[in-house]
């Protein structure tokens, strides 16, 4: 086992032998309500019906953005995704648009007996999308495989790390633009607060925005998407919290927009540590559990869950945190975990640091007993590469 594995699994006895994970049991019951709706909805994620079709989408890593006869669209919200389609009613083709993936995506559609089903390409309408029309078999039911193009690669990869653009929509695209200078970049995790009140008008801005961006965008929310009079996150982008697989790396992110964890979650981070526990896994939230630096309103609301979490996460072998939520660029380490925050979306930055807005790129390789450690730069939009 590598010393900065070791280093984590050792901060996380630490914890549990000062007896804090003990005392955030208790804490966390406290805050049971305050997330519990959005947690409840991440079930439906990816499930929806209609009297042309029924739709399940595998963990509900795509949200259903459209549902007609003989139509779907869909968002993807991880690399691979997979589900099965019951068309009714007997239509002989299902149309199936995915939005967020290359344009070079891998579509594969089966009947239920694994046999191929025909499929043809049609002209896409935004970047990012691809549109297939399938025949559908005689049993109406079509399973779906959507993969990136580098899905079965090995080797080192890069990702990139963003968050907090909130008022700054209408300039974004300047950050995309120095994103897109790194084409080694598969897709980018966005860790919350995209818009400024979470408005449905808003996050349709964001999306025309995204556009911009060369790879997909995986997002969970922040704060500031409960700033409408109900929380259209789900809907139009896919689940608070889930976890996927890409080139043996696992990938988590969290719901923390409430300064904490919903005991839902709990119990389903609880199953990604565990599948995630031999393999180089990344886990992204909003908001940090502990403030780098202590002085302001930048974590957890319960320091006791706080130091429930990360003890989870470093028992878990987690190898790499990222967060959002403070405007700016910090380093550090949460229980032997190595942290970072990159909130330089273009949101307010914070005063005086010389950072101004920025963002992550993240090397990566699957764990392996010649595998490096996860590589971290923090990249300054407007410098040069």
């Amino acid at each position: 086992m590598s010393r900065w594995r070791e280093a984590a699994r050792g901060a996380a006895r630490a914890l549990v032998a000062a007896g804090v994970v003990g005392l955030a049991l208790g804490a966390s019951s406290s805050c049971v309500n305050v997330a519990r709706r959005r947690a409840e909805a991440d079930l439906d994620v990816g499930r929806a019906s209609a009297d042309a079709l029924d739709v399940e989408m595998v963990d509900g890593l795509a949200c259903v953005r459209a549902i007609g006869p003989g139509a779907l669209t869909l968002r993807a919200q991880a690399p691979t995704v997979r589900g099965r389609v019951t068309v009714k009613g007997g239509a002989p083709t299902l149309t199936v648009t995915v939005d967020n993936v290359h344009a070079d995506a891998r579509f594969v559609a089966r009947a239920p007996d694994g046999a191929l089903l025909p499929s043809a390409g049609e002209p896409p309408t935004r970047r990012k999308q691809i549109v297939r029309r399938v025949t559908v078999p005689a049993a109406g039911v079509v399973e779906l495989d959507v993969s990136a193009p580098t899905a079965a690669d090995s080797g080192p990869f890069d990702v990139g790390v963003l968050a907090d653009v909130q008022e700054a929509i209408a300039t974004v695209g300047e950050v995309y633009a120095r994103i897109n200078e790194h084409p080694s970049l598969e897709f980018v995790l966005f860790t919350g607060d995209l818009t400024r009140q979470g408005r449905r008008e808003q996050l349709e801005e964001f999306e025309r925005r995204e556009q911009e961006l060369d790879v997909p965008l995986y997002a969970t929310l922040g704060n500031h998407e409960l700033g409408a009079e109900r929380v259209y996150f789900q809907e139009m982008y896919g689940r608070g919290s889930y976890s996927f697989v890409h080139r043996g790396v696992r990938f988590t992110m969290l719901d923390s927009a409430s300064a904490t964890l919903d005991p839902l979650v709990y119990g389903w981070l609880d199953g990604w540590l565990e599948q995630g526990r031999d393999a180089t896994h990344v886990v992204a939230m909003h908001i940090a559990p502990f403030d780098p630096v202590g002085l302001r309103n930048g974590s957890f609301a319960s320091r006791a869950e706080a130091a429930m979490l990360v003890s989870r996460l470093a028992r878990g072998r987690v190898d790499v945190t990222l967060y959002g939520h403070v405007h700016s660029f910090y380093a550090f380490a949460n229980g032997g975990i190595p942290a970072y925050i990159s909130g330089g979306g273009g949101a307010i930055p914070e005063r005086m640091d010389g950072i101004g807005r920025n963002f992550l790129v993240m090397s990566l390789e699957a764990a392996g007993p010649t595998a490096r450690r996860p590589e971290v730069t923090m990249v300054r939009v407007g410098d040069g590469p």
